[in-house]
């Protein structure tokens, strides 16, 4: 059976810059500020995820990250290149779709993390 509510396709991707921050906007209409922080921290990347949920790691010093550019990877995603050198995260329209439906919660589990592990966002 197929999927009924295929995974909303960008249909506006802008980096911006001076908020270090990417701006995605979706074909249900939805727009989402994702900040580069955030971004860096949550990237899809072996480095963050580890190759299981029970690996992911928890960055911290991430606050002053900016993107400094972002790549088109085929018709599927983007790759974001940020000013700590960090270029190998793959974000799926998925995966972007998902972090900006989620970024409350998300941004919340990374908050409580980073004061579990005695790290800090500077």
């Amino acid at each position: 059976m197929a999927d009924a509510s295929p995974t909303p396709w960008p249909t506006d991707i802008k980096l911006r810059k001076s908020e270090r921050a990417l701006e995605v906007t979706f074909d249900d209409g939805k727009t989402f500020h994702l900040p580069a922080e955030y971004l860096r921290v949550e990237s899809p990347s072996a480095e963050v995820q580890g190759h299981g949920t029970s690996q992911k790691v928890t960055l911290g010093g991430k606050r002053d990250v900016a993107i400094d550019g972002l790549e088109p990877v085929g018709n599927y995603a983007v790759r974001l290149v940020f000013s700590d050198g960090h270029d190998t995260g793959l974000y799926t329209w998925e995966t972007l779709y998902r972090l900006g439906r989620d970024q409350e919660k998300i941004w919340t589990d990374y908050l409580y993390a980073l004061e579990q592990k005695g790290l800090s966002r500077d």
